[in-house]
């Protein structure tokens, strides 16, 4: 069997279902392969794009999503979306091609060592040096991305490998594996904690966003009646319309929720790690913490807990509802008075119909508007704050935000993954004007591909989130405006549809007009970002400097 055939049969073999990317010269035989093969070829318009679908697949779907470049550019263009994957925890597969490894006439032409490149930003790099390796290198490749914490992996296949002729036709079966058990001791060392708590608290986060481990966070808070919040990534892994619900950590400090917090002797953090910015900083002699997750806490300066529970989050969190019973020393009376708070202050530009429009209106809108299974991805900007702490999730997966990594560039690739997998779902990808355009091409794959979906591109001319920045520490504006093309016609020249509303009833009628048609439908929305600084660095005031 010829090499690039068994890869294309190993990748079949671990339920591969498509391939996203920018073949090259390097690829052809490969190409070859895949021509004829059961998995679909998604040819994107820059391979940073590709890896970004492809990260995304994994996070909603638990397995890899798998990617293609050439060698040298193609490659190294993967670097971010590798980093994004890493970081986040999301399973992804790169397949890179190289020049012939056995002979070659190109001297060093377009050589660049991307096994060794890839090595600090993915868990397995290789590079194959014969067909009859590929089986166990793409089994591996498979078992290590899914392994808890998944991330990305990266194999590259020379040319002269690929035409190998006459390898062995075999695969290796896929073998799962059961996560070990936490610690009895541990599990009845943190019940004992819990109970003894006056004001325990549940924090989670994205590593929880497992189904088993969803129901079972859902059962501990009913029965114990625990107060939660979550961190960003952590949205909608227990519907937040819980009485028990206090909000999103969005920021790290500050924001309306951490008076809740601050009130916390103990925090159950279930699924949370330091790769994703921290939702609170820990202090000597200050809240105690019980870590629960997969693995044991990488000790931080902000984040050293006392005690480690690993293994399974879910038969973890099944176990301590067992064990945990409802106590009168438990006080929750003052996590009610932060929830009102909470709600009231978040809510309080909901129905504020001024043009160009507030974020915080945006989310309202986009919330009464979907349903409780449709799907955001966002782009990097502060809009993402305003999403995390304003936009309320019913499911785990319905708001795609990047806070590990928090790149920009991946709202517009992660909204086509996520209807192309989810076609019966309305997708809607919140982008920045920034974050917009350095993806901005792959509209016309979006187009290519028939996807029903709508973006909607916040428009205020600048890095709306730097000058924020910028602002809190007090330097003068310098540097971040620019200006754009006009998105309507940009639109309209890929073969989607633009829209630019003039005011607020103009947009709720726009935006239910392109959910509800065929095509890709953009939708160049004017932001005011006036009330960023008052907001969300003066949280205690929130004055309206209109």
């Amino acid at each position: 069997m010829k090499a690039s055939d068994l890869f294309i049969k190993a990748l079949e073999n671990e339920g591969v279902e498509y391939i996203f990317g920018v073949p090259g010269e390097e690829n052809l035989d490969f190409l070859e392969s895949l021509r004829t093969s059961k998995i679909r070829l998604i040819l994107t318009r820059h391979e940073q794009g590709a890896g970004f679908m492809a990260a995304t697949y994994g996070r909603l779907t638990g397995k890899p999503g798998v990617c293609i470049s050439t060698l040298g550019p193609g490659a190294t263009n993967f670097t971010t979306a590798a980093a994004y994957a890493q970081l986040g925890a999301m399973p992804m597969m790169m397949i890179t091609g190289q020049k012939p490894i056995k002979k070659s006439k190109q001297g060093r032409f377009q050589i660049v060592d991307v096994v060794d490149l890839l090595r600090p930003i993915t868990k397995f790099t290789k590079q194959v040096v014969h067909g009859n390796n590929i089986p166990s290198l793409v089994r591996e490749a498979f078992r290590l991305a899914m392994e808890e914490r998944p991330g990305a992996v990266h194999l590259e296949l020379p040319e002269d490998i690929a035409d190998e002729p006459d390898c062995i036709d075999r695969v290796f079966k896929v073998v799962g594996h059961r996560r070990p058990d936490a610690d009895k001791s541990s599990l009845q060392e943190a019940a004992q904690m819990i109970e003894n708590a006056k004001h325990p608290l549940l924090l989670i986060g994205a590593g929880a966003n497992r189904k088993r481990a969803q129901a079972a966070l859902t059962e501990f808070v009913d029965k114990t009646g625990i107060p939660f919040f979550n961190t960003q990534m952590g949205k909608g892994v227990i519907d937040e319309r819980s009485e028990h619900f206090l909000g999103t950590a969005a920021l790290s400090d500050h924001d309306f929720v951490h008076d809740a917090i601050r009130m916390a002797d103990l925090i159950i953090n279930v699924g949370h790690d330091v790769i994703e910015k921290p939702p609170f900083f820990m202090q000597e002699g200050g809240t105690k913490v019980i870590h629960v997750n997969f693995f044991p806490a990488e000790v931080d300066e902000v984040y050293f807990p006392q005690l480690n529970v690993v293994g399974d989050i879910a038969t973890s969190v099944e176990s301590l509802t067992g064990l945990v019973q409802q106590k009168d020393n438990w006080d929750f009376a003052a996590y009610k008075e932060v929830k009102n708070h909470v709600e009231q202050r978040l809510s309080k530009y909901f129905e504020d119909t001024r043009f160009p429009v507030l974020p915080q209106r945006v989310v309202n809108i986009l919330r009464k508007t979907l349903g409780e299974d449709d799907i955001i991805t966002l782009d990097n900007g502060v809009y993402k704050i305003w999403f995390a702490r304003n936009y309320q999730c019913y499911q785990p997966n319905t708001l795609l935000l990047d806070n590990a990594l928090a790149t920009m560039g991946a709202g517009l690739p992660s909204g086509m993954v996520a209807k192309l997998i989810n076609p019966e779902k309305k997708v809607v990808a919140v982008c920045g004007d920034g974050g917009f355009m350095m993806n901005s091409q792959e509209l016309e794959t979006a187009v290519r591909l028939g996807l029903n979906m709508v973006i909607i591109i916040l428009n205020d001319n600048a890095y709306g989130m730097i000058k924020w920045k910028q602002e809190d520490m007090g330097f003068e504006n310098f540097g971040l405006d620019y200006g754009n093309p006009d998105f309507v016609k940009y639109a309209e020249s890929y073969g989607a549809i633009g829209h630019r509303p003039g005011s607020d009833a103009e947009f709720v009628d726009t935006l239910n007009t392109a959910l509800n048609t065929d095509g890709v439908h953009l939708i160049d929305l004017a932001v005011d970002y006036s009330l960023n600084h008052p907001i969300l660095n003066v949280m205690i005031k929130e004055d309206d400097p209109k």
